[in-house]
């Protein structure tokens, strides 16, 4: 079955950095393009970033762009979310995405918190 597992969460300061990490099973990834989401407390869930399934093509919200890369190594079935000039608006609880057949498919989620 599809599995999503995220981790590289953690407590930052502001202006830090964070790298988190989606590692993917049970289908083919390197078919997919898979994004990553947040959600933070009494908010909507909200796509932060997406990535093409070769890598080739990007997009960002504009509320990270410029401070955030998405990545993905195919050869290792993972993507990657490189978080700089870490901000206290980026708390939230931060998952990653595949449609797979139709389906949406979510990880458990990886907690980020932004504060001093």
């Amino acid at each position: 079955q599809v599995q999503l597992v995220e981790s590289g969460g953690g407590l930052v300061q502001p202006g830090g950095s964070l790298r988190l990490s989606c590692s993917a099973s049970g289908f083919t990834f390197s078919l997919y393009g898979v994004a990553w989401y947040r959600q933070a407390p009494r908010e909507e869930r909200e796509v932060v970033a997406s990535i093409l399934s070769d890598g080739g093509i990007t997009s960002y919200t504009d509320a990270v762009a410029g401070r955030f890369t998405i990545s993905r190594d195919n050869a290792k079935s993972t993507v990657y979310l490189q978080m700089n000039n870490l901000k206290p608006e980026d708390t939230a609880t931060y998952y990653c995405n595949a449609i797979v057949g139709r389906t949406h498919y979510w990880g458990q989620g990886t907690q980020v918190s932004v504060s001093s």
